[in-house]
């Protein structure tokens, strides 16, 4: 990674975690520009993902959508798959985020085959994007796919020890009955 761009992105991660998202957007936009114009691909694609992050952050749900979609594209043309799952997943989340979950299950479904079909992703990785999927088919009334899902979330969950994601299952599989 290029001093300049690196720099950038450090700035921003410091600005996020202050609260001071109109900053991290000013640094991740240089950012972005600035690989655009030396053409590190795979520094472009983490711009763009941070830049994604930053625009959900501000609700700028159109905006951060963009974003994701060319990182999940540089990944795609990469062949780097555990990326593209991870900015993928986000694009899921993101149109779920928007009530548009028709758009989102494709981006999940994706995103697991990915995972589960990968030697070396990892399991929290895979519990996150199980856990987004899980939200999606319990709020479409999918109830026995999602006691399926969230099972599985809490065992993923439990294996790396993530008191919160076993929590949230536990809970959601209680409302479904299925404790």
């Amino acid at each position: 990674m290029s001093g300049a761009v690196d720099k950038l992105l450090t700035q921003a991660i410091q600005a996020r975690r202050e609260n001071r998202l109109d900053d991290a957007r000013r640094d991740l936009v240089e950012a972005v520009n600035l690989c655009r114009k030396t053409g590190g691909r795979d520094e472009l694609a983490k711009a763009l993902k941070s830049l994604g992050q930053i625009e959900r952050d501000l609700r700028h749900s159109d905006s951060a959508l963009q974003h994701y979609a060319e990182a999940a594209a540089i990944y795609r043309a990469d062949g780097d798959a555990l990326k593209l799952a991870h900015a993928v997943r986000h694009l899921g989340d993101i149109h779920q985020d928007e009530g548009r979950t028709d758009l989102a299950e494709p981006y999940y479904q994706e995103a697991l085959a990915l995972y589960r079909s990968h030697p070396h992703a990892s399991p929290l990785d895979l519990a996150n994007a199980i856990r987004s999927f899980a939200v999606l088919k319990d709020d479409a009334g999918e109830r026995e796919q999602a006691k399926v899902l969230w099972r599985e979330a809490k065992e993923l969950y439990s294996a790396v020890n993530v008191k919160e994601g076993v929590a949230e299952s536990s809970r959601r599989l209680a409302l479904l009955g299925a404790i």
